[in-house]
């Protein structure tokens, strides 16, 4: 099995809602996402011979779904009084809903969707939330 792995990372806030520590309080990470893409074979023929796929493709689409998470406020739907959410876009701050809990592990299968639907064999994904502490994904083989 070939295992190729791009990694970008980006800034952003959030905070969890309903949760007993620092964490229910609105604060940063710099968040590195890993996506590894697998093969059992290589290409054969033409420019990609010998390649599972094109690196700059991957990293490009990694670094593109990374940096649309970059410098926002990421709230989760329902967390956040619609007054509050509305004054804090009435002022101009990048705000990004999802459908999640804000956690790494909720972001390491959000992420792993989002490149198994650009067409990517998925392998895992991983997501740093600090340097030493990150959450992985990957499907069952039931999947």
């Amino acid at each position: 099995m070939y295992i190729l792995k791009s990694e970008h990372s980006f800034d952003s806030a959030h905070f969890l809602s309903g949760y007993e520590g620092k964490c229910a309080n609105i604060h940063g990470h710099r968040w590195k996402v890993e996506v590894e893409v697998q093969s059992e074979t290589l290409t054969k023929g033409g420019q990609l011979e010998g390649m599972v796929i094109d690196f700059g493709d991957l990293k490009r689409d990694v670094k593109s779904m990374a940096d649309s998470y970059d410098h926002a406020l990421i709230v989760q739907i329902g967390s956040m009084r619609d007054e509050t959410l509305n004054c804090i876009n009435q002022d101009g701050f990048k705000v990004i809903l999802v459908d999640f809990r804000t956690t790494a592990e909720n972001f390491a299968k959000f992420f792993f969707k989002k490149m198994k639907d650009k067409g990517y064999n998925v392998k895992r994904t991983t997501v740093y939330e600090t340097p030493n502490n990150s959450a992985s994904y990957e499907e069952s083989e039931a999947h």
